[in-house]
């Protein structure tokens, strides 16, 4: 009995010198004094992870080492807990915040850069713009047109350089416009990036003065709604679906519903920016309320009117919005008018791919806070006025 309790104190000692390094050398065999094999100990440097190996461990061995492995798993333990938050329960990663994306678009109505038949005299606009920067025309509406991602205008001109003839109109009272090419620079001085060329004065020259026209807009960088021909605007993540187009009766409505329907699929929204309708009168013609409604019906989710040239009220028809005339919002073509008009503000937010929210404002404005220079209103009662009228709690919003 005794000589087996020395026979464990003399094993425990030497293994331990053995593993420090100490009273015996590296590598060497180490003899118990019970007759089994001998243990081969490896010590390495204390940088590196221990090694050690046995042909055969005794009980004995076997005993001791456990302890000693229990005590380490422990303080294994004991660390990885001090690491860990004081909660006493594991703590997750918080998943990542969901990507939201913003879209703000600022539209206006009728913008008239030019006189009639291009006269050039005294008090005229073309006359007036040969003198004037550019930047003039929309410099009081700079910190809306320039904050949003899309400023979307009706041009109500042609702009040339060449002595074309004018077409006959059908109209029993036919006006004609046109300025030099060099205009067109007004619109991206103004923070304009989209152009609308759908109107009854498109072709007032002929093709050869909407082509110009066109040629115009998009060597100054706009972007132009040509007649009928959608386009889509991507930014942000987003694809919205715009249609410039001409609306002069309620049999003009169906091409417009087959857009709606071919680009339904691909765009996250849809906006229907139309020309027509009976001018300077404050209510919708029964059959654009119709036609109106039909775009909504067939996938619209925003649907605007100009060509009044004077403001109609905004409805909401199956929760989607409509204004039947945005009204005038620069006229070249005449001194005054009903000065007052609007800028319809729209901002889309979109989260993880699916638009989650659409807020709208009114913005009322002055179209000559000096001359040929539209204005936001800054008048209180007059402001309010405007935003009754619009809501339909007024004939005037005057």
């Amino acid at each position: 009995m005794v000589k087996t309790h020395v026979g464990r104190l003399i094993w425990v000692c030497l293994l331990t010198a053995a593993l420090t390094g100490c009273g015996t050398a590296a590598d060497e065999p180490v003899y118990r004094d019970d007759g089994t094999d001998p243990v081969t100990l490896s010590v390495i440097s204390p940088d590196t992870t221990e090694e050690w190996s046995s042909a055969e461990e005794s009980a004995e061995t076997e005993e001791t080492m456990g302890a000693d492995e229990s005590a380490s798993h422990e303080t294994v333990q004991t660390e990885t807990e001090a690491a860990a938050p004081q909660t006493g329960a594991v703590t997750e990663a918080e998943p990542p915040a969901p990507r939201k994306d913003t879209l703000t678009f600022s539209f206006v109505g009728d913008v008239l850069l030019a006189a009639e038949n291009g006269d050039d005299g005294f008090w005229s606009f073309n006359l007036f713009a040969y003198d004037t920067p550019k930047t003039y025309y929309f410099e009081k509406m700079q910190d809306i047109f320039a904050s949003d991602d899309f400023t979307v205008a009706n041009c109500e001109n042609v702009f040339t350089d060449q002595e074309l003839e004018k077409i006959d109109s059908d109209s029993e009272y036919g006006y004609w416009y046109y300025s030099g090419t060099e205009n067109a620079g007004i619109y991206p001085a103004g923070s304009i990036e989209v152009v609308s060329t759908a109107n009854n004065h498109a072709m007032d020259y002929g093709i050869a003065g909407r082509n110009d026209t066109i040629a115009a807009l998009e060597s100054v960088g706009c972007t132009v709604g040509r007649e009928g021909k959608g386009i889509i605007l991507e930014k942000n993540g987003f694809r919205v679906g715009l249609l410039c187009v001409s609306l002069y009766s309620e049999y003009w409505v169906e091409p417009v519903l087959a857009w709606l329907d071919e680009v339904k699929g691909e765009t996250d929204y849809r906006i229907v920016y139309y020309h027509g309708g009976s001018e300077r009168v404050h209510e919708p013609d029964a059959w654009r309320v119709r036609a109106s409604h039909a775009m909504i019906d067939a996938g619209a989710d925003l649907v605007l009117g100009n060509h009044p040239h004077v403001l109609q009220p905004e409805e909401t028809y199956q929760g989607k919005k409509i204004i039947y005339s945005l009204g005038n919002f620069l006229f070249g073509g005449s001194h005054t008018c009903e000065n007052r008009t609007i800028v319809y503000r729209l901002t889309l937010e979109k989260e993880n791919d699916r638009i989650t929210k659409e807020e709208t404002e009114i913005i009322p404005c002055y179209c000559y806070g000096e001359l040929w220079q539209p204005t936001p209103i800054e008048d209180g009662e007059k402001k309010k006025r405007v935003l009754d009228f619009m809501a339909g709690g007024r004939e005037k919003p005057y």
